[in-house]
C-alpha cells in the first residue's frame, strides 16, 4: 500500500481514459455561453456541488475553472458572479473520489508562498487530485482591481517563470530554502507539508502565443491549444507542432483543447437549440464587451470579421463548436482524439441539465470506440 510519501502518477495524465474529458467554466455565472436563455448556468455553489458529484460518478476526468474577477456586464451580468478557484477546488475535492479539480491561478496576483501553501492544502484534501492552471494575465480591468500593472507580454512569462520555479522549489525542498529570481526574492522559506504522495500537482497552461507555448512546453504537464474550427487536418498540424516542441526538450506534454457541446436526440433539435441560445437569445452587449477587450470592434476590423468573431464568442466564448445528435458529437470527439489530442474541456449551456444525456448517449459511443473506459 502507498504511504503518504510514496510517489504517485499524475492521475489525470497517466493511464485512464485515452481521451480525457473535463468540464470547463462551471464556477462562473452563465458558464461560457453568452446567452440570455433562462436555463443558462447559475454558477452557484449548490449547483457546482451537485454537478461535480454527477461528473465524478460519470467518470468525467477533470473540472477546469475560469479565473475571473470582474465579469463582462451585458444584460445578464455575464460571468460577474464567480467562485474563487482554489477554494472552489477544495470544496469539490472534499466531495468526490476520482475527479481531478484544477485551480486557475493568476501568477501576478497570488504571492507564490501563499499560493504554494493553498495548492498543497487542496492537493491533500483531494489525495493528489488537485491541478494548477497557471495564468499570466490579460484582462486589464481585473488587474486594476488589484492595483497591479500588467507587464509587457514577454515579460509576463519571465515573471511567471520565476513564480513557477519558486512554487516548485517550495513543493520539493525538504528544508528551509531561499529563492533569488529576476523578479521574486524569498528568504528562508518554510513550506510544509509537501504535495500529497510525493509528486507535484499536474500543471497546465493555455498560452496562445509562441511565448506562451514555449512556457508550457518547458514547465507544464498539459497544454490547452485552440483547435481549428474548419479543418481536422489543421488541428492535427497544431498538435504535431506542440508535441514536437515538447519532444525536442525531452518532455512528454499532454495536449488538450476546448469545446462547446450542444447534443440533442436529432441534428435538427441540436441546431435549433444552438441557434436559439447563441443567436436569438445571445447577450450581444456582453459579447461586444468581450471583443472590445481584444480590440475587436467595428472600427478596428472589417464588418465581415467582426460578424464572424461575434458569432464565435456568443457560442461559448471561443472553443470548438460541437453541435448534433449523439452519433455526430461522438464522431467529432473521435476525430479530435485521432489527430493526437489527449483530451478536451467542454462546456454546456446548462452543465447539470445536459451532462446526463451526454453521459448516457455519447460516453458509451466513445467506450465502443476505445476512447473511454467504463465509469
Amino acid at each position: 500500500m502507498l504511504n503518504a510519501n510514496s510517489p504517485l502518477p499524475h492521475r489525470l495524465l497517466d493511464g485512464g481514459h485515452p481521451l480525457k474529458i473535463g468540464l470547463f467554466g462551471a464556477n462562473c455565472s452563465s458558464g461560457r455561453a453568452v446567452t440570455k436563455v433562462p436555463e443558462r448556468w447559475s454558477g452557484t455553489w449548490p449547483d457546482n456541488l451537485a454537478l461535480v458529484k454527477m461528473a465524478d460518478d460519470a467518470g468525467i476526468d477533470f473540472m477546469l475553472p475560469i479565473g475571473r474577477w470582474k465579469g463582462y456586464g451585458g444584460d445578464t451580468g455575464y460571468q460577474e458572479a464567480t467562485l474563487e478557484t482554489i477554494t472552489w477546488a477544495c470544496g469539490l475535492l472534499a466531495a468526490t473520489k476520482r475527479i481531478t479539480v484544477f485551480g486557475t491561478v493568476h501568477a501576478p496576483l497570488f504571492h507564490p508562498v501563499i499560493a504554494a501553501k493553498q495548492m498543497v492544502t487542496a492537493d491533500h484534501i483531494g489525495h493528489g487530485r488537485f491541478g494548477l492552471n497557471i495564468v499570466v494575465g490579460w484582462n486589464e480591468g481585473e488587474f486594476e482591481m488589484f492595483g497591479v500593472e500588467q507587464r509587457a507580454h514577454a515579460m509576463r512569462y519571465q515573471y511567471a517563470q520565476d513564480w513557477i520555479d519558486a512554487v516548485k522549489l517550495m513543493w520539493m525542498a525538504p528544508d528551509d530554502v531561499d529563492f533569488d529570481g529576476a523578479f521574486i526574492t524569498l528568504k528562508k522559506i518554510r513550506a510544509k507539508p509537501k504535495p500529497y504522495g510525493g509528486t507535484q500537482p499536474v500543471i497546465m497552461n493555455a498560452g496562445a502565443s509562441d511565448t506562451g507555448r514555449a512556457f508550457a512546453v518547458k514547465n507544464c504537464d498539459a497544454f490547452f491549444m485552440q483547435a481549428s474550427r474548419t479543418s481536422v487536418a489543421e488541428t492535427a498540424q497544431r498538435v504535431e507542432t506542440v508535441k514536437a516542441e515538447a519532444a525536442a526538450h525531452r518532455r512528454a506534454l499532454g495536449v488538450f483543447t476546448v469545446g462547446v457541446i450542444t447534443c440533442k436526440p436529432t441534428m435538427k433539435e441540436a441546431e435549433e437549440y444552438h441557434h436559439h441560445c447563441v443567436v436569438d437569445q445571445a447577450d450581444w452587449s456582453a459579447v461586444d464587451q468581450l471583443l472590445a477587450l481584444r480590440n475587436i470592434t467595428p472600427q478596428t476590423v472589417s464588418a465581415e470579421e467582426f460578424t464572424r468573431h461575434r458569432a464565435n464568442f456568443a457560442h461559448g466564448n471561443s472553443g470548438v463548436p460541437i453541435i448534433g445528435d449523439p452519433d455526430h458529437v461522438a464522431r467529432q470527439l473521435i476525430d479530435l482524439s485521432r489527430v493526437g489530442l489527449n483530451g478536451i474541456a467542454v462546456s454546456f449551456v446548462n452543465y447539470a441539465g445536459e451532462l446526463p444525456y451526454f453521459r448516457d448517449e455519447v460516453l458509451p459511443r466513445l467506450e465502443r470506440a476505445g476512447l473511454r473506459l467504463p465509469a
